[in-house]
Formats: structure tokens, sequence, C-alpha cells
């Protein structure tokens, strides 16, 4: 945003720690941001960052200046989308950060959707497995499932439950009874995932009201479901995945579901933010349709349900 535009190149040096990376994130080139940076210095009379080859860190003085700076910015930004919503269209950049499942999951129905509306807008979609600060990383909204979704953030439910898919390969399942009961899985080579803050992703089961955990074991472990669902299509072993991260690979056949009787639904994807008191207009507006597009498929599901 003009007038803004060394701040945002300070904050996003600090948020990212590198130079080219902020530049990356602000569409601009390292030595225009470099510039930038260097000119709020010798305004302020201080260093923001000590800067080696290898390495970039905020000062004293600079962890001072973002710490209260970010937040102003916001306020600010915030201030003015407000307004400048009540004259037209909303506009400028609206930063997501989700799983990739889950990011395909909003792509089509709300993302495109969003864009086609409101074609001021910027929608910037970051996917990957970890579970990011949403604020620390400077993005305005989360997709996840809802059970990972932080208690002190404001969610919004899309509606759809999820469920969680048992897969592996028809090459994998040659030559081997498939799995039964959840308890056949000890017998077999399994994929682990490893969640975000270390621990190893639970195999939770359940049917007519009996759950079970399964101790699984197999040659990998990974901290992302992509590489699980690689894993799996490379036939190394069986996956269990959230159902979205696998749909597709199960229609064509190439991952075949198994125990699809133990896996009852679950709390649905969530969108979710902070929340601040001045939401910009294109927050806004994309809450807005999620609600809508949420409550039409609902709609949508009773009907198709009535006999």
């Amino acid at each position: 945003m003009k007038g803004f535009a060394e701040l945002d190149a300070v904050i996003a040096v600090a948020r990212r720690g590198s130079f080219r990376a902020a530049a990356v994130d602000l569409d601009m080139s390292t030595t225009a941001l470099s510039h930038a940076v260097a000119r709020l210095e010798g305004r302020l009379g201080v260093r923001l960052f000590n800067r080696t080859t290898r390495s970039v860190a905020l000062t004293e003085a600079g962890r001072t200046f973002v710490a209260r700076a970010a937040p102003a910015l916001e306020e600010l930004r915030g201030a003015m989308d407000a307004v400048r919503s009540q004259g037209g269209s909303p506009s400028g950049v609206l930063r997501i950060n989700g799983a990739p499942g889950a990011a395909r999951e909003i792509l089509g129905p709300l993302v495109l959707e969003f864009l086609r509306r409101f074609p001021e807008m910027h929608v910037d979609l970051v996917t990957e497995g970890r579970l990011v600060d949403i604020v620390a990383e400077g993005f305005d909204l989360g997709v996840r499932a809802a059970d990972l979704v932080p208690a002190e953030m404001i969610a919004t439910p899309l509606g759809r439950p999820l469920r969680h898919a048992v897969v592996a390969s028809p090459a994998y399942l040659e030559g081997r009874t498939p799995p039964r009961i959840p308890e056949d899985l000890r017998s077999h080579a399994c994929i682990r995932v490893r969640l975000p803050n270390g621990a190893l992703y639970r195999w939770t089961f359940e049917k007519a009201g009996e759950s079970v955990q399964v101790e699984v074991r197999g040659p990998i472990t990974v901290d992302e479901a992509g590489l699980a669902r690689g894993a799996a299509l490379a036939g190394v072993g069986i996956g269990y995945l959230h159902e979205f991260e696998v749909v597709e690979e199960i229609a064509t056949g190439r991952l075949v579901r198994l125990l699809e009787d133990w896996t009852p639904p679950l709390p649905g994807l969530c969108l979710y933010h902070p929340g601040r008191r001045n939401q910009s207009a294109g927050l806004r507006a994309f809450l807005a349709l999620a609600r809508e597009v949420t409550a039409g498929r609902v709609k949508g599901e009773t009907a198709g349900g009535r006999t």
C-alpha cells in the first residue's frame, strides 16, 4: 500500500528473516526492499536489523519498533478498508494459509467465486503441512480441520463434515489380505504422520459406539499429508489421511479405500481469523461468501435427503 512501503518492508523482513523472501512476498526487488529499509533507518537514526552475509536479525530497537508498528499498521489498514468499502467494491490483498487439501477444498467454491465477484481483490493462497501462527506470519485467514483451529481464533465452519480415509495402492494390496478390522493393521506396513507439535498422528476408529486406537508401525514417518499420500501411491504402505486429501485418488482407483465402516464423520473444515476490531473489507466479504456457500450447501443437502 502506498504510504506504508517502508513500514511494510521492515515488517516483512522481520517476519521472514530474509530480505530475499520478504522481497518475493512484497513483489519487489531485493535492492528496492533494502533501500526502503535503509531510508526508514536513516529517518529514525537507528539500525533496525543486524545483517551478515548469512543472516538477518532484528536489533533491540528493531524488535521494539516492529512490536508496536505491526499492530498499528494493521489498525490503519483496517480503518482505511472500512471507509473504502463504503464507497465501492473491496480491493487489496487477502492472504490465506491452509493445509494443501483444505486449500483445494475452498479453491473452487470460495476463492475463485470471490475473485469473480470482487475483481479488484487479489488472493495470496499459501499451503503448507505445518500449523502456523497466522498472525505472526502475516495471514488474514487460515483454513484447517476444526480440531486444529487455535482456541483464541474466531472460526467459521464450512459445513461439510470430514472423514478419515484409510488407503493403500493396488500394488501394495496385491498378494496381501486387506485389513478387515483396525487391529489387522498391526500386521501391515503403515505410513505414520508426525504432527507440528512432534507427536505422532493417532489412528483412531469408531464403529457402533466402539472406539479403537491402533499403534501402527511402518517403514516411514512423514510430517505432511501430501508426503503420506505420495508414499501410499508409491505402494510403501497403508495411509491414514483426511478424506479430502485423497478423494481424487480414490475416485480414479489409484488408491483403494479400506475400513470405511470404521471411519465415521468428524467436525469439518473451518476458516479462522483473529478477533481484530477493524477487519478489512476483503476479509468481511470473504467470510460473508463462506457463510453464503455453507448455507446453500446445507440447504441443498437437506433437500436432497428428503423423500
